[in-house]
C-alpha cells in the first residue's frame, strides 16, 4: 500500500517494517559515500512546535544527505504565526505549497492527525503532545533492536521510567506488538505505569507482559533493556528511591552478556557515564540509526507519490 503519512506506529505492518530496514542499511552505504542527488528537486518543512534537538537534525541531515532541501523553524509556538492565533490545520494548509513533506512535532497529543486531514503534501509526525506518539523514533529503535539482536520474534524487552507519558515506550510497544513470542515488562513507579490503552492493545495481540516497580529478578532474563528518564517533579511520593530506576556498573553485572541498553536521549541521571563503555550501550548506535531510518522513511514517501 502506499505510504501517504506517517501518524503512528500501528499504520506499519511487518512486510512495511522489513522493507524500511532493507532501505535503511541501503542508505548507510549512501552516506558512507557521501550522499545521493536522487531527491534534489524535493523540499522538506521542518515544523516544530516544541523543541526537539536530535529529532530535528536527523531529519534535517536525512534531507540534505538525500539532496534534498530543508525549510526550518523551531519554537513554531512563538515564532510563527501560531503566536497571533493562527490554527495548525491553517498553517499546514499554507506550508504545504511550499515543500513536498512537512515533518511535524507538535505540542498537542493529535495534532500530526490533525495536520494529515488537511495537508496536500505527506506530514512525518516527529513527536505530538505528551503522551502521544513519536512513529519515526520507535522505528530507529525496531531497526537498532533487529541489526544488534539479530532478531525481533522471542525478545524479551524491559521499558524503564516514566512510561504513562512515555511517546517513545508507547510507540515501540505497539511495533513490538506485531512480533511473535514477544515478552515485555513495564518497570515504572506505580504512578508512572503504562497507561491502560497499551496493555488492552497488547491484551488484544496476545502479547505476555508484566508490571513491575523494581528490577527485581528481571534484568537476567532481558534481551532489550529501554530506558527513559523519569521527572521527579512529577512524583506525588517524594519516598520513591529513583536510584531503583538508573543503570550503573551493579546493573551490568546482572544484564545478559549479548543484552542491549537503549534511550531515546536526552539522558539525565538514569545512565551512569561509566556505562557508555559497555559494547551493551548501544543508545548512540541508535541515534545515528536514526538518520538512515529517516533518509529511508523520506525516499519512501517521496517514491509513492
Amino acid at each position: 500500500m502506499k505510504l501517504n503519512h506517517v501518524i503512528e506506529s500501528q499504520q506499519f505492518k511487518v512486510p512495511r517494517i522489513m522493507d524500511l530496514f532493507d532501505r535503511a542499511n541501503f542508505m548507510k552505504k549512501v552516506v558512507a559515500r557521501g550522499g545521493s542527488l536522487d531527491y534534489h528537486s524535493k523540499i522538506m518543512a521542518s515544523l516544530y512546535y516544541a523543541p526537539a534537538t536530535r529529532t530535528r537534525f536527523s531529519f534535517e541531515a536525512a534531507m540534505m544527505r538525500l539532496g534534498g532541501h530543508v525549510l526550518s523553524t523551531e519554537q513554531a509556538q512563538e515564532f510563527s504565526s501560531a503566536i497571533e492565533g493562527e490554527r495548525l490545520e491553517d498553517t499546514i494548509r499554507i506550508v504545504g505549497n511550499y515543500c513536498d513533506v512537512i515533518v511535524l512535532r507538535h505540542s498537542e497529543e493529535g495534532g500530526a492527525k490533525r495536520a494529515a486531514k488537511v495537508s496536500s503534501v505527506p506530514i512525518i509526525n516527529a513527536g505530538d503532545g505528551s503522551g502521544g506518539q513519536h512513529p519515526t523514533q520507535a522505528l530507529l529503535d525496531l531497526y537498532t533492536i533487529h541489526n544488534e539482536c539479530h532478531t525481533i520474534d522471542g525478545l524479551s524487552v524491559a521499558f524503564i521510567g516514566a512510561l504513562d507519558n512515555g511517546r517513545t515506550a508507547r510507540s515501540l510497544a505497539y511495533l513490538l506488538s506485531k512480533f511473535e513470542r514477544i515478552k515485555i515488562y513495564f518497570i515504572a513507579p506505580d504512578e508512572m505505569q503504562m497507561k491502560p490503552d497499551i496493555l488492552e492493545h497488547l491484551d488484544e495481540h496476545n502479547i505476555n507482559y508484566e508490571l513491575a516497580n523494581s528490577t527485581e529478578g528481571i534484568l537476567e532474563n532481558i534481551d532489550v533493556l529501554y530506558m527513559t528518564r523519569i521527572d521527579r517533579e512529577r512524583l506525588v511520593s517524594k519516598k520513591i528511591n529513583l536510584d531503583t530506576y538508573n543503570i550503573d556498573k551493579n546493573v551490568l553485572r546482572k544484564l545478559k552478556k549479548d543484552a542491549i541498553i537503549l534511550h531515546p536521549l536526552p539522558r539525565s541521571i538514569e545512565i551512569a557515564p561509566e556505562v557508555d563503555k559497555d559494547p551493551r550501550a548501544a543508545y548512540f548506535r541508535q541515534a545515528q540509526n536514526g538518520l538512515y531510518v529517516r533518509m529511508a522513511l523520506l525516499s519512501m514517501l517521496f517514491d509513492d507519490e
